[in-house]
């Protein structure tokens, strides 16, 4: 190890106890979480160096609702990819059960996430507080009439032999539950990620590039309001130099750091 190194570690570790002292002192605090809080857990992002559609850029067309809607193709393949998604197996990571532990200790108002795998309620984040702005992947909503049902049971037609299942109630399209590119957001949702973000006095923003909005909106709404900014992610945000404090570093390592 360098002295750089050396340095480096200190700073960051100087950070660290400094954005613990501010959780420490926190009432509410919200956790904004983006892909990489996931990678841990075997599920990769998207836009990093080993992103989805960083390694496939074809594979973006998948989630572009134009695309899907259109193409049967499109959505045949976007099956395949459901079928062998790593979310499946993937389990809780460190991060994800740091955030637990500020449930537990009584500070976390909200987790705001990017995700759609559900992993904080596998982790024992209550369900009520966590505001999934871009859905989940584990249902499936029909285009048409709206029918709901557990992704589980349409997988099973799918490996069945049904490369692009309809939906059972009015034969229209099926997707997964997930806001995708060209879809609109469910207005309720968002407007709530906003009212937590205004209301806390410190936010997290975790394993995110901050560039998606609205949700990446959060953080300077946090920080007009007054709260204290701290982003955790392995590389640089469109946010930074919004952050009172960056920690750059691993979030599996970070965030059991900070919240003890």
């Amino acid at each position: 190890m360098t002295d750089a190194d050396d340095r480096d570690d200190a700073a960051l570790t100087h950070d660290i106890g400094r954005v613990a002292g501010w959780i420490d002192e926190a009432e509410r605090v919200v956790v904004l979480t983006g892909a990489g809080i996931s990678t841990d857990s075997g599920i990769p992002d998207f836009r990093g160096p080993k992103g989805v559609w960083t390694r496939n850029p074809a594979a973006e067309k998948t989630a572009t609702l134009q695309n899907y809607l259109a193409d049967p193709e499109v959505r045949r393949m976007a099956w395949l990819d459901r079928l062998d998604s790593p979310a499946w197996t993937a389990e809780p990571n460190s991060g994800h059960r740091a955030i637990v532990r500020l449930q537990r200790r009584s500070k976390l108002l909200a987790v705001v996430t990017q995700n759609v795998d559900e992993l904080h309620q596998e982790a024992g984040n209550d369900p009520d507080r966590v505001i999934e702005v871009h859905g989940t992947m584990r249902w499936t909503r029909c285009w048409s009439c709206g029918d709901r049902r557990p992704m589980i049971e349409t997988l099973a037609r799918v490996r069945a032999g049904e490369a692009d299942p309809p939906c059972l109630v009015c034969g229209g399209v099926l997707k997964s539950d997930t806001i995708s590119f060209g879809q609109q957001l469910v207005e309720e949702v968002i407007d709530r990620a906003f009212e937590v973000s205004r209301k806390c006095d410190v936010m997290l923003a975790v394993g995110s590039t901050l560039s998606v909005y609205p949700a990446a909106s959060c953080v300077p709404i946090a920080a007009r309001a007054g709260a204290r900014i701290a982003i955790v992610n392995a590389q640089p945000t469109e946010m930074d130099l919004v952050a009172d404090a960056v920690l750059r570093g691993q979030i599996g390592e970070i965030l059991p750091r900070l919240v003890g």
